[in-house]
């Protein structure tokens, strides 16, 4: 764990725009509370503004109550932010269930530039699609089965099939993080053609992130390591949709270390017990949270 994690440098690049992107499909715990506290932080060592983004994309398993909660914890915890679902801003609507045309916008994009292909053979991957991927569930690897389909230009709209991204096969990607350095992933080796757009019409995660992340013209991502090879995937979509949208800046990127429970395992919304909320109930004050968490 980093002695240090709000230190490493950054480019100097004005103005700041930072980001906290919960998802409210359970309660944050205290994994999420580094995290968004060193954010946070980051955000205030660069004099910026921090963003609050509600990623509540994925309509079984989002849910008002954990909208409500996530705010209220976030508060709690002493984190503040300018912009978001709760209070506006200029980049608006802050809740990802109201920013479809946006998507949709980089769908067409992307097909008309022969980037994506509809794939009518994969349904396991559906269920985590609209939701951040981890160390422990990454989208499954693709065989490739419909990489050759030609009919892409066929759709109009992306409902009724998957829609995936094709990658570029043994071309390195490659970025340094602010906290954990010099990364390089092979597309084709260390992940496949990734979905971009699910059957049943709802746009997945990779996409969603990178269309919002330009769009409210974020400058610095700060989330977890668990994210790296999902940052790998968001360049090559930032990348393609460049050639035509100049808004489509790469931000900088800084992945914070895990935080792991007694067995060693990452935490996920499963572990109740290490909520935020559940913590503040059993009497704990805001710094005893964070410190539980690995802060400073």
């Amino acid at each position: 764990m980093s002695h240090s994690p709000v230190a490493s440098p950054r480019p100097s690049r004005q103005p700041y725009r930072g980001r906290l992107a919960p998802s409210p499909t359970g309660l944050l715990h205290l994994g999420h509370a580094r995290t968004f506290w060193i954010a946070h932080q980051r955000a205030l060592e660069n004099h910026g503004t921090l963003i609050l983004r509600n990623e509540d994309l994925d309509p079984q398993r989002s849910r008002p109550e954990f909208v409500q909660a996530m705010l209220e914890d976030l508060h709690w915890l002493g984190i503040r932010w300018t912009e978001g679902p709760d209070c506006g801003g200029p980049f608006g609507p802050y809740s990802q269930s109201e920013r479809r045309t946006h998507y949709l916008q980089a769908w067409r994009r992307l097909r008309q530039g022969g980037l994506l292909y509809p794939c009518l053979c994969s349904r396991k991957d559906l269920a985590q699609s609209a939701s951040a991927p981890n160390e422990a569930d990454d989208e499954p690897r693709y065989p490739g089965t419909c990489r050759l389909r030609k009919d892409a230009a066929g759709f109009t709209e992306p409902a009724g099939v998957n829609w995936r991204f094709r990658v570029p096969d043994s071309v390195p990607v490659e970025f340094t993080d602010l906290n954990l350095g010099r990364q390089s992933y092979i597309p084709g080796k260390d992940f496949s053609d990734f979905l971009v757009w699910r059957r049943d019409g709802v746009p997945a995660y990779q996409l969603a992130v990178v269309v919002d992340d330009a769009l409210m013209r974020i400058t610095e991502v700060v989330r977890g390591a668990d994210l790296l090879k999902s940052t790998a995937r968001q360049l090559l979509l930032v990348r393609a949709l460049q050639s035509t949208q100049p808004e489509y800046a790469i931000p900088d990127y800084f992945h914070c270390e895990l935080v792991r429970d007694a067995d060693g395992s990452r935490l996920a919304k499963r572990h109740d017990a290490l909520s935020i909320r559940h913590l503040r109930d059993r009497g704990m004050t805001a710094e005893n949270v964070l410190a539980l968490a690995g802060w400073p």
